[in-house]
Protein backbone atom coordinates (compact mmCIF):
# COMPACT_ATOMS: atom_id res chain seq x y z
CA UNK A 1 0.00 0.00 0.00
CA UNK A 2 1.54 3.15 -0.81
CA UNK A 3 1.30 6.05 1.47
CA UNK A 4 -0.92 8.44 -0.71
CA UNK A 5 -3.75 5.42 -0.54
CA UNK A 6 -3.25 4.83 2.87
CA UNK A 7 -3.82 9.00 3.67
CA UNK A 8 -7.12 8.65 1.57
CA UNK A 9 -8.26 5.52 3.00
CA UNK A 10 -7.58 6.22 6.59
CA UNK A 11 -8.46 9.76 6.41
CA UNK A 12 -7.79 10.66 10.15
CA UNK A 13 -3.68 9.81 9.51
CA UNK A 14 -2.28 12.62 7.09
CA UNK A 15 1.47 13.64 6.81
CA UNK A 16 1.73 16.55 8.78
CA UNK A 17 4.51 18.62 8.30
CA UNK A 18 4.96 21.73 10.87
CA UNK A 19 7.03 24.93 10.52
CA UNK A 20 8.00 27.12 13.26
CA UNK A 21 9.93 30.36 12.67
CA UNK A 22 11.10 32.24 15.24
CA UNK A 23 9.92 36.21 15.69
CA UNK A 24 8.01 36.70 13.05
CA UNK A 25 5.63 39.39 13.18
CA UNK A 26 1.94 38.70 11.23
CA UNK A 27 2.44 41.81 9.46
CA UNK A 28 5.62 40.62 7.80
CA UNK A 29 3.85 38.13 5.76
CA UNK A 30 2.81 39.24 2.28
CA UNK A 31 -0.73 37.69 2.53
CA UNK A 32 -1.40 40.24 5.18
CA UNK A 33 -1.03 43.08 2.89
CA UNK A 34 0.89 45.52 5.15
CA UNK A 35 4.81 45.84 4.67
CA UNK A 36 6.47 45.08 1.87
CA UNK A 37 8.13 41.41 2.23
CA UNK A 38 7.50 39.49 0.03
CA UNK A 39 7.03 35.74 1.09
CA UNK A 40 5.12 33.58 -2.10
CA UNK A 41 5.21 30.48 -0.88
CA UNK A 42 3.54 31.53 2.43
CA UNK A 43 1.15 33.64 0.38
CA UNK A 44 0.49 30.11 -2.04
CA UNK A 45 0.16 28.24 1.30
CA UNK A 46 -2.59 30.34 2.28
CA UNK A 47 -4.34 31.01 -0.65
CA UNK A 48 -4.24 26.83 -0.50
CA UNK A 49 -5.87 26.49 2.64
CA UNK A 50 -6.77 28.60 6.01
CA UNK A 51 -5.30 31.96 7.04
CA UNK A 52 -5.74 32.79 10.33
CA UNK A 53 -6.16 36.80 10.92
CA UNK A 54 -6.69 36.76 14.87
CA UNK A 55 -3.51 34.46 15.97
CA UNK A 56 -1.83 34.55 19.07
CA UNK A 57 1.08 33.11 21.28
CA UNK A 58 -0.38 32.32 24.79
CA UNK A 59 3.54 33.94 25.77
CA UNK A 60 5.86 35.81 23.75
CA UNK A 61 9.02 33.93 25.24
CA UNK A 62 10.67 31.12 22.97
CA UNK A 63 11.05 28.46 25.55
CA UNK A 64 7.86 28.25 27.26
CA UNK A 65 6.31 29.18 23.79
CA UNK A 66 7.35 26.02 22.23
CA UNK A 67 6.66 23.71 25.48
CA UNK A 68 2.72 25.06 24.98
CA UNK A 69 2.91 23.63 21.49
CA UNK A 70 4.47 20.14 22.78
CA UNK A 71 1.74 19.97 25.70
CA UNK A 72 -1.12 22.29 25.42
CA UNK A 73 -0.92 23.48 28.56
CA UNK A 74 -0.31 27.11 29.20
CA UNK A 75 3.50 27.63 30.67
CA UNK A 76 2.05 28.51 33.99
CA UNK A 77 0.49 25.62 34.49
CA UNK A 78 3.51 23.56 33.98
CA UNK A 79 6.25 25.29 35.53
CA UNK A 80 7.79 26.74 32.15
CA UNK A 81 7.85 30.71 32.35
CA UNK A 82 11.32 31.64 31.58
CA UNK A 83 13.88 30.71 28.53
CA UNK A 84 15.83 28.13 30.66
CA UNK A 85 19.26 29.46 29.25
CA UNK A 86 19.13 32.90 30.29
CA UNK A 87 20.37 32.45 33.86
CA UNK A 88 17.88 30.04 35.91
CA UNK A 89 18.10 26.59 33.83
CA UNK A 90 14.83 25.21 35.46
CA UNK A 91 13.53 22.68 32.73
CA UNK A 92 10.24 23.15 33.71
CA UNK A 93 9.04 20.41 31.49
CA UNK A 94 9.28 16.88 32.89
CA UNK A 95 10.15 14.33 29.81
CA UNK A 96 6.98 12.32 31.14
CA UNK A 97 4.98 15.13 30.18
CA UNK A 98 2.11 14.73 27.33
CA UNK A 99 3.59 15.23 24.09
CA UNK A 100 1.21 14.83 21.05
CA UNK A 101 4.69 13.73 19.05
CA UNK A 102 4.72 10.82 21.35
CA UNK A 103 1.56 9.42 20.88
CA UNK A 104 1.98 10.23 17.01
CA UNK A 105 4.75 7.54 17.31
CA UNK A 106 2.60 5.65 19.40
CA UNK A 107 -0.14 4.96 16.34
CA UNK A 108 3.16 4.50 13.71
CA UNK A 109 3.87 8.14 12.28
CA UNK A 110 7.57 8.34 11.43
CA UNK A 111 9.03 11.49 12.35
CA UNK A 112 11.86 14.17 12.48
CA UNK A 113 12.79 16.94 14.14
CA UNK A 114 15.07 19.70 12.36
CA UNK A 115 16.32 22.81 13.50
CA UNK A 116 15.45 24.37 16.70
CA UNK A 117 15.11 22.94 19.88
CA UNK A 118 15.04 25.53 22.95
CA UNK A 119 12.74 23.14 24.89
CA UNK A 120 14.73 21.56 27.41
CA UNK A 121 18.18 21.79 28.64
CA UNK A 122 19.54 18.17 28.64
CA UNK A 123 16.50 16.35 26.68
CA UNK A 124 16.23 16.71 22.95
CA UNK A 125 13.10 16.04 20.99
CA UNK A 126 13.65 11.87 20.68
CA UNK A 127 12.82 12.25 24.29
CA UNK A 128 9.38 13.49 23.55
CA UNK A 129 8.72 10.87 20.80
CA UNK A 130 10.91 12.30 17.71
CA UNK A 131 12.86 9.46 15.79
CA UNK A 132 15.48 11.77 15.04
CA UNK A 133 16.82 15.27 15.37
CA UNK A 134 19.06 17.18 13.09
CA UNK A 135 19.77 19.95 15.86
CA UNK A 136 21.25 23.57 14.77
CA UNK A 137 25.02 22.75 15.43
CA UNK A 138 24.84 19.83 12.95
CA UNK A 139 24.68 23.14 10.35
CA UNK A 140 27.61 25.20 12.60
CA UNK A 141 29.49 21.95 12.32
CA UNK A 142 29.07 21.42 8.19
CA UNK A 143 29.19 25.18 8.00
CA UNK A 144 32.96 25.42 9.87
CA UNK A 145 34.17 23.00 7.89
CA UNK A 146 32.87 24.17 4.10
CA UNK A 147 33.67 27.57 4.95
CA UNK A 148 36.49 28.19 7.72
CA UNK A 149 37.17 31.16 6.43
CA UNK A 150 33.42 32.86 6.74
CA UNK A 151 32.28 33.03 10.27
CA UNK A 152 29.45 35.60 11.24
CA UNK A 153 29.47 37.70 14.54
CA UNK A 154 26.71 37.50 17.03
CA UNK A 155 25.96 41.40 16.85
CA UNK A 156 22.72 41.56 17.58
CA UNK A 157 22.01 44.39 15.12
CA UNK A 158 22.18 41.96 12.32
CA UNK A 159 24.57 41.67 9.27
CA UNK A 160 25.38 40.02 5.79
CA UNK A 161 25.84 36.51 5.67
CA UNK A 162 28.88 35.65 3.40
CA UNK A 163 28.30 32.39 1.97
CA UNK A 164 25.80 31.48 -0.90
CA UNK A 165 22.43 31.11 -0.13
CA UNK A 166 22.26 27.48 -1.20
CA UNK A 167 24.31 26.98 1.60
CA UNK A 168 22.55 29.16 4.09
CA UNK A 169 21.21 27.77 7.18
CA UNK A 170 18.05 28.60 6.04
CA UNK A 171 18.30 26.14 2.89
CA UNK A 172 20.64 23.73 4.80
CA UNK A 173 17.64 22.52 7.18
CA UNK A 174 15.26 22.58 4.59
CA UNK A 175 17.20 20.75 2.66
CA UNK A 176 17.18 17.90 5.71
CA UNK A 177 13.61 18.28 6.09
CA UNK A 178 12.80 18.04 2.29
CA UNK A 179 15.62 14.62 2.00
CA UNK A 180 13.31 13.09 5.02
CA UNK A 181 9.97 13.74 3.29
CA UNK A 182 11.06 11.83 -0.15
CA UNK A 183 12.51 9.51 1.57
CA UNK A 184 9.57 9.15 3.84
CA UNK A 185 6.59 9.53 1.00
CA UNK A 186 8.02 5.92 -0.28
CA UNK A 187 7.31 3.64 2.25
CA UNK A 188 4.08 2.90 4.11
CA UNK A 189 2.71 4.80 6.96
CA UNK A 190 2.22 8.44 7.48
CA UNK A 191 5.25 10.74 8.59
CA UNK A 192 5.93 13.98 10.60
CA UNK A 193 8.27 16.44 10.33
CA UNK A 194 9.00 18.97 12.08
CA UNK A 195 10.93 21.89 10.70
CA UNK A 196 12.18 25.18 13.09
CA UNK A 197 13.91 27.72 11.70
CA UNK A 198 16.33 29.79 14.04
CA UNK A 199 15.24 33.17 11.80
CA UNK A 200 13.84 35.75 11.61
CA UNK A 201 15.26 35.93 15.56
CA UNK A 202 18.05 38.69 16.16
CA UNK A 203 20.51 39.25 15.32
CA UNK A 204 19.17 38.95 11.39
CA UNK A 205 21.84 37.93 8.70
CA UNK A 206 20.43 37.46 5.47
CA UNK A 207 22.74 36.85 2.55
CA UNK A 208 23.47 38.64 0.20
CA UNK A 209 21.60 37.76 -2.33
CA UNK A 210 18.25 38.66 -0.48
CA UNK A 211 19.42 41.89 1.55
CA UNK A 212 19.94 43.38 -2.07
CA UNK A 213 15.99 42.89 -2.27
CA UNK A 214 15.69 45.09 0.54
CA UNK A 215 17.54 48.50 0.13
CA UNK A 216 17.44 50.78 3.08
CA UNK A 217 15.79 54.00 1.36
CA UNK A 218 12.89 51.16 0.50
CA UNK A 219 12.10 50.33 4.23
CA UNK A 220 8.86 52.60 5.05
CA UNK A 221 9.11 53.62 8.41
CA UNK A 222 6.57 51.40 11.36
CA UNK A 223 3.67 53.23 11.87
CA UNK A 224 4.01 52.51 15.12
CA UNK A 225 7.36 53.70 15.59
CA UNK A 226 7.26 57.16 17.23
CA UNK A 227 5.60 56.37 20.42
CA UNK A 228 6.25 59.04 22.69
CA UNK A 229 5.75 56.15 25.65
CA UNK A 230 3.55 58.63 27.75
CA UNK A 231 2.20 57.25 30.62
CA UNK A 232 3.22 53.78 29.47
CA UNK A 233 5.14 51.44 32.23
CA UNK A 234 8.87 52.28 33.78
CA UNK A 235 10.48 49.53 32.06
CA UNK A 236 9.72 50.20 28.02
CA UNK A 237 11.81 53.38 28.31
CA UNK A 238 14.09 51.52 30.46
CA UNK A 239 14.42 48.69 27.44
CA UNK A 240 15.59 51.64 25.01
CA UNK A 241 18.51 52.30 27.19
CA UNK A 242 18.74 48.74 28.32
CA UNK A 243 19.89 48.01 24.71
CA UNK A 244 21.02 51.65 23.77
CA UNK A 245 18.56 52.37 21.16
CA UNK A 246 16.90 55.49 22.85
CA UNK A 247 18.72 57.91 20.82
CA UNK A 248 17.61 56.28 17.54
CA UNK A 249 15.95 57.70 14.50
CA UNK A 250 14.40 55.72 11.78
CA UNK A 251 17.69 56.37 9.67
CA UNK A 252 18.84 53.89 12.41
CA UNK A 253 16.43 51.45 12.49
CA UNK A 254 15.89 51.34 8.85
CA UNK A 255 19.19 48.97 8.10
CA UNK A 256 18.04 46.78 10.69
CA UNK A 257 14.83 46.46 9.56
CA UNK A 258 15.93 45.67 6.02
CA UNK A 259 17.75 42.61 6.88
CA UNK A 260 14.67 41.89 8.66
CA UNK A 261 12.82 41.90 5.69
CA UNK A 262 15.45 40.24 3.84
CA UNK A 263 16.20 37.22 6.10
CA UNK A 264 12.07 36.68 6.19
CA UNK A 265 12.46 36.73 2.22
CA UNK A 266 14.85 34.01 2.63
CA UNK A 267 13.25 31.96 4.90
CA UNK A 268 10.64 31.85 2.85
CA UNK A 269 12.57 30.67 -0.32
CA UNK A 270 13.87 27.81 1.81
CA UNK A 271 10.01 27.24 3.02
CA UNK A 272 9.12 26.64 -0.79
CA UNK A 273 12.01 24.12 -1.13
CA UNK A 274 9.83 22.01 1.20
CA UNK A 275 6.97 22.49 0.00
CA UNK A 276 8.06 21.77 -3.98
CA UNK A 277 9.76 17.95 -2.27
CA UNK A 278 5.86 16.86 -1.06
CA UNK A 279 4.58 18.19 -4.53
CA UNK A 280 7.46 15.86 -5.89
CA UNK A 281 6.67 13.14 -3.59
CA UNK A 282 2.47 13.11 -5.11
CA UNK A 283 1.77 13.26 -1.29
CA UNK A 284 0.39 17.43 -1.33
CA UNK A 285 -3.30 15.96 -0.59
CA UNK A 286 -2.40 13.78 2.16
CA UNK A 287 -0.01 15.95 4.18
CA UNK A 288 -1.54 19.03 6.44
CA UNK A 289 0.83 21.68 6.32
CA UNK A 290 1.35 24.40 9.04
CA UNK A 291 2.96 27.23 9.77
CA UNK A 292 3.48 29.46 12.41
CA UNK A 293 5.97 31.27 15.15
CA UNK A 294 6.32 31.58 18.69
CA UNK A 295 5.84 34.97 18.72
CA UNK A 296 6.77 38.14 16.81
CA UNK A 297 9.08 40.77 17.31
CA UNK A 298 9.51 44.71 18.02
CA UNK A 299 12.27 45.27 15.58
CA UNK A 300 12.05 49.20 15.64
CA UNK A 301 7.89 49.21 16.58
CA UNK A 302 7.28 51.42 19.80
CA UNK A 303 10.93 52.39 19.07
CA UNK A 304 12.41 49.05 21.11
CA UNK A 305 14.12 45.84 20.39
CA UNK A 306 13.48 42.25 21.04
CA UNK A 307 10.48 41.19 22.47
CA UNK A 308 10.71 41.59 26.32
CA UNK A 309 8.22 43.27 28.76
CA UNK A 310 5.24 44.60 26.29
CA UNK A 311 2.14 42.90 25.09
CA UNK A 312 1.72 45.09 21.48
CA UNK A 313 0.71 43.26 18.53
CA UNK A 314 4.05 43.45 17.47
CA UNK A 315 5.01 40.80 19.46
CA UNK A 316 1.88 38.84 20.72
CA UNK A 317 0.11 37.98 17.36
CA UNK A 318 1.25 35.86 14.98
CA UNK A 319 0.79 34.35 11.62
CA UNK A 320 -0.86 31.07 11.53
CA UNK A 321 -1.63 28.85 8.23
CA UNK A 322 -2.83 25.49 7.76
CA UNK A 323 -2.92 23.89 4.51
CA UNK A 324 -4.77 20.35 3.83
CA UNK A 325 -6.45 20.27 0.36
CA UNK A 326 -8.02 17.13 0.94
CA UNK A 327 -10.24 18.49 3.91
CA UNK A 328 -8.96 22.04 4.42
CA UNK A 329 -10.91 24.81 1.49
CA UNK A 330 -8.31 26.75 -0.20
CA UNK A 331 -8.94 30.58 0.63
CA UNK A 332 -10.45 30.38 3.76
CA UNK A 333 -9.90 33.21 5.97
CA UNK A 334 -10.62 32.59 10.02
CA UNK A 335 -11.06 35.54 11.60
CA UNK A 336 -12.17 34.63 15.14
CA UNK A 337 -9.30 34.06 18.02
CA UNK A 338 -7.01 31.39 17.99
CA UNK A 339 -3.90 30.42 19.81
CA UNK A 340 -1.11 29.21 17.82
CA UNK A 341 0.71 27.02 20.24
CA UNK A 342 -2.57 25.79 22.78
CA UNK A 343 -4.94 25.16 20.02
CA UNK A 344 -2.55 23.53 17.38
CA UNK A 345 -2.46 20.23 19.85
CA UNK A 346 -6.07 19.91 20.45
CA UNK A 347 -6.63 20.32 16.66
CA UNK A 348 -3.49 17.69 15.42
CA UNK A 349 -5.09 15.02 18.10
CA UNK A 350 -8.86 15.92 16.57
CA UNK A 351 -7.71 15.15 13.34
CA UNK A 352 -5.31 11.80 14.19
CA UNK A 353 -7.09 10.30 16.76
CA UNK A 354 -4.62 10.29 19.16
CA UNK A 355 -5.11 11.39 23.15
CA UNK A 356 -5.65 14.57 23.97
CA UNK A 357 -3.80 16.66 26.29
CA UNK A 358 -4.66 16.61 29.78
CA UNK A 359 -7.24 20.00 30.64
CA UNK A 360 -6.13 21.57 27.75
CA UNK A 361 -5.96 25.07 27.43
CA UNK A 362 -6.92 26.00 23.78
CA UNK A 363 -9.59 24.00 21.52
CA UNK A 364 -9.42 22.05 17.90
CA UNK A 365 -9.37 24.67 15.55
CA UNK A 366 -11.68 22.63 13.01
CA UNK A 367 -14.32 20.16 13.49
CA UNK A 368 -13.67 17.08 11.73
CA UNK A 369 -16.82 15.69 11.46
CA UNK A 370 -17.64 15.98 8.09
CA UNK A 371 -15.35 15.49 4.71
CA UNK A 372 -14.65 19.39 4.57
CA UNK A 373 -13.23 20.61 7.69
CA UNK A 374 -14.87 24.11 9.42
CA UNK A 375 -13.74 26.65 11.74
CA UNK A 376 -15.29 24.82 15.43
CA UNK A 377 -17.35 26.11 17.08
CA UNK A 378 -15.41 26.45 20.56
CA UNK A 379 -13.13 28.57 19.07
CA UNK A 380 -15.36 30.72 17.31
CA UNK A 381 -17.11 31.65 20.21
CA UNK A 382 -13.74 33.42 21.94
CA UNK A 383 -14.77 36.44 22.56
CA UNK A 384 -10.78 37.21 23.68
CA UNK A 385 -7.52 36.12 23.94
CA UNK A 386 -4.96 35.50 27.14
CA UNK A 387 -1.37 36.16 26.59
CA UNK A 388 1.21 36.46 29.59
CA UNK A 389 4.73 37.01 30.08
CA UNK A 390 6.78 36.50 33.32
CA UNK A 391 9.94 38.23 32.97
CA UNK A 392 13.64 37.30 32.81
CA UNK A 393 16.79 38.73 30.80
CA UNK A 394 16.54 41.57 32.28
CA UNK A 395 14.84 41.28 35.65
CA UNK A 396 11.23 40.05 36.51
CA UNK A 397 8.62 41.82 35.35
CA UNK A 398 5.07 40.15 35.26
CA UNK A 399 2.16 40.75 32.96
CA UNK A 400 -0.96 39.46 32.31
CA UNK A 401 -2.88 40.35 28.54
CA UNK A 402 -6.73 40.13 27.71
CA UNK A 403 -7.49 41.50 24.52
CA UNK A 404 -10.59 41.51 22.30
CA UNK A 405 -11.51 42.89 19.03
CA UNK A 406 -11.88 45.96 19.79
CA UNK A 407 -9.60 47.07 23.54
CA UNK A 408 -6.54 45.54 25.00
CA UNK A 409 -5.58 45.34 28.80
CA UNK A 410 -2.27 45.09 30.02
CA UNK A 411 -2.08 44.03 34.32
CA UNK A 412 1.43 45.32 34.93
CA UNK A 413 1.47 43.68 38.60
CA UNK A 414 4.45 46.11 39.54
CA UNK A 415 3.89 49.20 37.42
CA UNK A 416 0.83 51.23 36.02
CA UNK A 417 -1.53 48.79 33.66
CA UNK A 418 -2.57 49.51 29.97
CA UNK A 419 -5.21 50.33 28.49
CA UNK A 420 -5.48 50.48 24.47
CA UNK A 421 -8.90 51.17 22.44
CA UNK A 422 -7.68 49.05 19.14
CA UNK A 423 -10.28 50.83 16.80
CA UNK A 424 -9.34 54.56 17.21
CA UNK A 425 -5.69 53.40 18.41
CA UNK A 426 -4.63 50.23 16.28
CA UNK A 427 -1.18 51.42 16.95
CA UNK A 428 -1.39 51.34 20.72
CA UNK A 429 0.03 54.56 21.44
CA UNK A 430 -2.65 56.48 23.75
CA UNK A 431 -3.00 54.46 27.33
CA UNK A 432 -6.33 54.72 28.39
CA UNK A 433 -5.61 53.08 31.44
CA UNK A 434 -6.69 56.29 33.50
CA UNK A 435 -9.44 57.75 31.67
CA UNK A 436 -12.54 57.91 33.87
CA UNK A 437 -14.63 57.19 30.63
CA UNK A 438 -13.15 53.64 30.57
CA UNK A 439 -14.25 52.52 33.95
CA UNK A 440 -16.76 49.84 33.46
CA UNK A 441 -14.94 48.41 30.54
CA UNK A 442 -11.79 48.31 32.46
CA UNK A 443 -13.73 46.72 35.50
CA UNK A 444 -14.99 44.26 33.01
CA UNK A 445 -11.90 43.17 31.50
CA UNK A 446 -10.31 42.73 34.73
CA UNK A 447 -12.75 40.13 35.62
CA UNK A 448 -12.52 38.48 32.49
CA UNK A 449 -9.17 37.91 33.01
CA UNK A 450 -9.24 37.39 36.40
CA UNK A 451 -11.83 34.44 35.88
CA UNK A 452 -9.74 32.98 33.08
CA UNK A 453 -6.69 33.16 34.78
CA UNK A 454 -8.69 30.85 37.56
CA UNK A 455 -9.87 28.52 35.31
CA UNK A 456 -6.33 27.90 33.16
CA UNK A 457 -4.68 27.48 36.74
CA UNK A 458 -2.31 30.59 36.47
CA UNK A 459 -0.86 31.08 40.53
CA UNK A 460 -0.42 34.44 39.93
CA UNK A 461 -3.74 35.25 41.41
CA UNK A 462 -3.71 32.27 43.81
CA UNK A 463 -3.08 34.51 47.06
CA UNK A 464 -5.16 37.42 48.64
CA UNK A 465 -3.12 40.36 47.64
CA UNK A 466 -2.98 39.90 43.64
CA UNK A 467 -6.38 38.88 43.52
CA UNK A 468 -7.36 42.14 45.09
CA UNK A 469 -5.42 43.89 42.90
CA UNK A 470 -6.73 42.41 39.92
CA UNK A 471 -10.50 41.74 40.34
CA UNK A 472 -10.80 45.41 42.64
CA UNK A 473 -8.77 47.28 40.42
CA UNK A 474 -6.48 48.40 43.45
CA UNK A 475 -3.83 49.82 41.25
CA UNK A 476 -2.08 53.39 40.53
CA UNK A 477 -3.78 54.56 37.29
CA UNK A 478 -0.62 56.91 36.60
CA UNK A 479 3.52 57.18 37.43
CA UNK A 480 2.90 60.49 39.19
CA UNK A 481 2.98 59.90 42.72
CA UNK A 482 -0.35 60.96 44.96
CA UNK A 483 -0.95 62.74 48.06
CA UNK A 484 -1.70 60.62 51.18
CA UNK A 485 -5.10 62.68 50.94
CA UNK A 486 -5.81 61.34 47.57
CA UNK A 487 -4.36 58.40 47.40
CA UNK A 488 -7.18 56.21 47.75
CA UNK A 489 -9.15 58.05 45.24
CA UNK A 490 -6.41 57.92 42.56
CA UNK A 491 -6.86 53.98 43.23
CA UNK A 492 -10.60 53.83 42.71
CA UNK A 493 -9.94 55.72 39.60
CA UNK A 494 -7.77 52.66 38.73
Amino acid sequence: MTRATHSRDKGVHPNILLIVSDQHRLDCVGRSDDYPVSTPNLDALAAGGAWFNSAYTPIPLCTPARQSLLTGRRPEATGGLWNYDLGSRIPALDPASYSWPRELHNIGYRSQYVGKWHVHPDHDPTVFGYDSYVPLEAYDAWRAERYPDSPISADWFGEIDPVPTVDSRTHWLADQTAAFITESSQTAGPWHARLDFLEPHLPCQPTEEFAARYPVASIPEWRDFADPLVNKPYIQRQQLINWGVENYAWEDWAPIVARYYAVIAQMDDAIGSVLRAIEAAGVADDTLVIYTTDHGDMGGSHRMMDKHYVMYDNVVRVPLIMRWPARIAANSVVDSFAYNTLDLPPTITAITGIPSPTAPHGASLFETTSAELSPSIESSLREHVVSTYNGQQFGLFTQRMIRTHAWKYIWNLTDVDELYDLGSDPNEFVNRIADDGCADLLANLRSRLYEQLIKDGDSIVSNDWMARQLGEGRKMATRNAPSDDNLLEEIGRG
